[in-house]
């Protein structure tokens, strides 16, 4: 059960589902079930301890490019190496190349197949 401030949920709002469906398999190796209204989809993060979240239709048209689409999300990644790469060959955008932020780790931003805003991270060993 999540706690106060935790994050408990999450959703990615998709012009095309089944392209952002493949996008987080193929970059993340996220997991996918069919669930609720039709466009939906439960998403669960990791076998280990996951964050759940539901893929679903917009129901309106995306804002207008470099405007804010949606809850900004970081993921945690160990591999930032390979992450440019798989992110384009699944249909996302490098928008920021990996930079340091001492103390903390490298991070990364892009956009999914759908023009939504993310950042992946991969933390320092160690960080408090």
């Amino acid at each position: 059960m999540a706690t106060p401030n935790d994050i408990a949920h999450f959703a990615i709002q998709a012009d095309d589902c089944e392209r952002a469906r493949r996008f987080y398999e193929r970059v993340f190796g996220w997991h996918f079930l069919a669930w609720g209204p039709p466009g939906s989809w439960m998403i669960r993060t990791s076998l280990h301890a996951p964050i759940y979240g539901t893929l679903q239709q917009r129901e309106a048209p995306a804002p207008a490019s470099g405007g804010l689409r949606g809850f900004e999300c970081t993921i945690a990644v160990t591999d930032m190496d390979s992450l440019p790469e798989r992110i384009t060959a699944a249909g996302g955008r490098v928008v920021a190349p990996p930079t340091l932020v001492e103390g903390v780790g490298t991070v990364l931003r892009f956009e999914d197949s759908e023009g939504n805003p993310v950042s992946a991270m991969r933390y320092s060993s160690h960080r408090g």
